[in-house]
C-alpha cells in the first residue's frame, strides 16, 4: 500500500486508485466500493467488485444514484446519474501519511430516502478534513424504489430479490472503510458514522442492527426520522403498487427500463404522504435480517450497539416542508388529524395524547404555527429524545437543538428548519447557490459553524464533543437533568427542555410511526 504526495496513489484492496491533491487537501473521488448493482444484481445486496490492476481514475465523481427530479426540491448532485453508482469519496490533509491512524468521519446524505448524493456540493469535505484532524468519507447509497423497495417476498426459484439493499450498501461501505482507510491515513478502529435527515434515519437503524457491530465506534444523527422504519407488510403493500404501475411480475424488474421504474415510483412517493399523512413510500424495514424490531424499541430496551452518540434536531424542522410545499410531512391541521385517526385504527392499544396533553404542551405556541411544532416533534424531536432516554443507557448520549437562522431565513419565516443545519458542519458556508448569508449575518454565521465543527471533530476524535477554549462544557444526557447544547448565537446548555412535549408524548409511543 503505497501512497505519494504527487500523484496519490493508493493501492486499495480492488486495486489502485489515483487522485488529487491542491497542496491542502488530498482527494480520492468515484472510487469503487462495490459492483455495478445492473441487470441480475439489480435488488440484490451489493457484490464485491471484479479487481482491476491498471491505476482507476479517482479525480471525478462517480455516478449519483438514479432519482427523481422534485421540482420543489431542486437538488444538483454533483454528478450525473446512473446505476453503477456504489461509490464512495475521501479527503485528508495533504500531509497526511499510511500509519497516521487519523479518526474517520464517514457521511450518508439526506433526501427522504429517494434523493441526494455523497457528491453534492454542500458535502465537499475539503473544509472539514482541511485542518488535518480527520479524514472524511462521503457514500453513494441506493436510494427510492432502487434502494428501499422491498421485494424480497417476491423471490422465487429463478429470481431472488434481497431486503433493504440501500442499507446493505452503507454496510458495504463501512467494510471498505474498515479495511482499505489505512492506507489512506485513517484509523479503521476509529470510525464516526454521521449523516442527516435519511442519512441519520440510516444511522438510528443500524444502531439498533448487530450487523453493524464492529463497523463504527461513534455515531451523529442530525434530524432522524428514526420512527420511519415498518414491518414487512407496509413495505409489500408498497412493492405490489409499484409493480401494478409498471404492470409487469417481479421476475420481470430487473430489465425495467430505468426512467420507466422512477417514474412509476414517484406516483407512489406522490401518493403515499397523501393516502397516509406521515408515512413515506420508501423506507428500511423490519425484515429478520439486518432488523428484527423497530430501532427506537430496540434502542428503549437497551439493545443498541453500544457507540456514543450525539443526536438532536433543529427548533423549526417542519418549516421547510412549508416553504417546499411538501406533503413528505403532516403540516396542517387536517393532515395531522388524519394522521392520528389512521395511527389510532391501526394501533388501537398505542396510548395518543389527548387533547388537553396537546394543547399543554404547545400552550405557548400560537394558533397558526402549532400544526408545524406538533409536525416537527412528531417527524423528528420526540424519536431522537426517546433515542437519546434509551441510548443514555448503554453509552454516553450528547443531545443538541439547533436554534440558529440568519436574517434572510427569519424573514422568510423558515429559521431553523430542517437541514439547516448542514453548511455549519461542513463549513461550507456561501457557497454559490447558497443564498442563505444575502442580508447578512456572515460574521455570526462563521462563528456557529466554527463552534459545531470542533464539537462534530472533537468528537470523533476523542469521543466528547468539546467547544473551542471558552465554551460551554457540554454534558452527556442524563435522566436526572436531561442535558441539551442549543446552538445559537452563542452555545448554552440548558436543561430538560423537552419537558412539556415529554409529559404530552410520554415514552409509550414506541411504535409510532
Amino acid at each position: 500500500m503505497t501512497t505519494t504526495t504527487s500523484d496519490r496513489v493508493v493501492e486499495t484492496t480492488f486495486g489502485p486508485v489515483r487522485g488529487a491533491d491542491d497542496g491542502r487537501v488530498s482527494s480520492w473521488k468515484g472510487v469503487r466500493y462495490a459492483a455495478p448493482p445492473v441487470r441480475g444484481l439489480r435488488f440484490r445486496a451489493p457484490q464485491p467488485p471484479e479487481r482491476w490492476t491498471e491505476v482507476a481514475d479517482a479525480t471525478r465523481y462517480g455516478p449519483a444514484c438514479p432519482q427523481p427530479v422534485f421540482p420543489n426540491m431542486p437538488l444538483d448532485l454533483g454528478a450525473p446519474q446512473g446505476e453503477d453508482c456504489l461509490r464512495l469519496n475521501v479527503w485528508a490533509s495533504s500531509t497526511t501519511q499510511p500509519g497516521d491512524r487519523k479518526p474517520v468521519m464517514v457521511w450518508l446524505h439526506g433526501g427522504a430516502y429517494v434523493l441526494g448524493s455523497g457528491s453534492q456540493a454542500l458535502y465537499d469535505g475539503r473544509r472539514l478534513a482541511g485542518d488535518g484532524e480527520v479524514i472524511v468519507v462521503t457514500v453513494n447509497y441506493r436510494v427510492g424504489a432502487l434502494g428501499f423497495m422491498d421485494l424480497s417476498s417476491f423471490t422465487t426459484s429463478r429470481r431472488r430479490f434481497d431486503s433493504n439493499v440501500g442499507l446493505r450498501d452503507v454496510l458495504a461501505a463501512l467494510s471498505w472503510v474498515r479495511d482499505n482507510i489505512a492506507a489512506f491515513g485513517g484509523d479503521p478502529r476509529n470510525v464516526t458514522l454521521f449523516g442527516e435527515s435519511a442519512g441519520a434515519g440510516i444511522v438510528t437503524t443500524l444502531l439498533a442492527s448487530p450487523s453493524a457491530e464492529g463497523l463504527f465506534a461513534r455515531a451523529i444523527a442530525q434530524s432522524s426520522p428514526a420512527t420511519s422504519v415498518y414491518d414487512r407488510s407496509r413495505a409489500e403493500r408498497v412493492a405490489e403498487t409499484v409493480l401494478d404501475r409498471l404492470d409487469v411480475d417481479a421476475d420481470r424488474l430487473p430489465d425495467v427500463p430505468t426512467a420507466v421504474l422512477l417514474a412509476a415510483s414517484q406516483e407512489v412517493f406522490d401518493e403515499v404522504p397523501v393516502r397516509n399523512p406521515g408515512l413515506l413510500a420508501f423506507v428500511p424495514i423490519i425484515d429478520g435480517e439486518l432488523l428484527d424490531d423497530y430501532p427506537v424499541k430496540r434502542v428503549q430496551e437497551g439493545r443498541s450497539l453500544p457507540v456514543p452518540l450525539i443526536i438532536g434536531t433543529n427548533k423549526h424542522e417542519a418549516a421547510l416542508f412549508r416553504l417546499m410545499r411538501s406533503r413528505l410531512m403532516p403540516i396542517t391541521p387536517h393532515a395531522i388529524t388524519s394522521m392520528f385517526d389512521q395511527i389510532a385504527a391501526e394501533q388501537p392499544d398505542l396510548q395518543l395524547p389527548t387533547d388537553e396533553e396537546i394543547g399543554s404542551a404547545y400552550s405557548r405556541v400560537r394558533r397558526r404555527a402549532r400544526s408545524l411544532s406538533i409536525a416537527t416533534d412528531v417527524g423528528f424531536r420526540m424519536p431522537s429524545v426517546w433515542l437519546a432516554e434509551g441510548h443514555s443507557a448503554v453509552a454516553p448520549v450528547y443531545l443538541y437543538r439547533f436554534d440558529y437562522s440568519t436574517p434572510l431565513l427569519k424573514v422568510l419565516l423558515v429559521r431553523a428548519a430542517h437541514a439547516t443545519e448542514l453548511p455549519y458542519v461542513w463549513g461550507n458556508l456561501g457557497a454559490p447557490k447558497d443564498p442563505t448569508l444575502k442580508l447578512g449575518g456572515r460574521k455570526t454565521a462563521k462563528a456557529v459553524s466554527k463552534r459545531m465543527r470542533t464539537r462534530w471533530v472533537n468528537f470523533a476524535a476523542r469521543s466528547t464533543p468539546a467547544g473551542p477554549d471558552g465554551e460551554p462544557d457540554w454534558t452527556p444526557y442524563r435522566e436526572g437533568d436531561r442535558a441539551c447544547l442549543i446552538i445559537d448565537k452563542q452555545d448554552t446548555v440548558a436543561h430538560d427542555v423537552d419537558a412539556k412535549i415529554l409529559a404530552a408524548w410520554g415514552s409509550q409511543m414506541v411504535g409510532f410511526r
